[in-house]
């Protein structure tokens, strides 16, 4: 036997031996892995499903709204709110809901939908919106320091001048003339240069309040 078969041979000897001793951890792991690739797998087709799912139900739920059938509206809503509460549409449909509750006298309901979606919803700008919302339900109800606590939270960029703005007319349902002329400064400052409708309303409420 040449030196070359003896080293191939001591070679596979030594690769025998070190599967004997590490096969089952190997095993271990391969299997670990391919169960977690699975779960992975799995978990996005889910996923994936539950969004298809709850998009072709939020579809649903804005022809009710468009048509303005508040009850099949409503009942869209609390379907996606409970069965889809993870999906980006639980939140939306939530808003909706919310709106047609208020419309039908239902403010209780309205708000506490609200306050869900400001718990829920992942997007910035969608929790901005409730806040924004929740805040109004709360003066129309008398509650005009709740609103102001519901706006303390720091608004997402070009929210700015939408919050001060809310703030002021709060200020002014309170009749706090200062602090209401300041919060509409504040929002004329925050104001999108480019949106002359807003300025030219801010602009308006500041005229009416007069100088401080």
């Amino acid at each position: 036997m040449s030196s070359y078969d003896l080293e191939e041979q001591e070679q596979l000897e030594s690769l025998k031996a070190w599967w004997k001793d590490n096969a089952n951890l190997i095993l271990t792991v391969l299997t670990v892995a391919l169960a977690a690739l699975a779960a992975w797998n799995a978990w996005n087709w889910y996923r994936d499903h539950q969004s298809l799912q709850a998009a072709s139900l939020y579809e649903v739920l804005e022809k009710a709204a468009r048509a303005n059938d508040a009850k099949a509206a409503r009942e869209v809503a609390e379907s996606i709110i409970e069965q889809y509460p993870r999906s980006s549409y639980g939140p939306l449909a939530a808003l909706v809901a919310a709106k047609m509750n208020y419309q039908a006298g239902d403010a209780k309901t309205a708000a506490a939908q609200l306050q869900w979606v400001i718990e829920h919803a992942s997007s910035d700008e969608v929790r901005a919106i409730a806040r924004m919302r929740l805040a109004n339900v709360q003066v129309d109800q008398g509650q005009a320091d709740e609103a102001l606590k519901t706006l303390s939270v720091a608004p997402p960029p070009g929210f700015q001048s939408l919050y001060e703005s809310l703030r002021g007319d709060i200020y002014l349902v309170q009749n706090k003339r200062t602090e209401a002329r300041a919060a509409y400064r504040a929002a004329l400052d925050k104001a999108d240069k480019k949106d002359l409708a807003m300025r030219q309303q801010l602009q308006l409420k500041l005229d009416a309040l007069g100088e401080g």
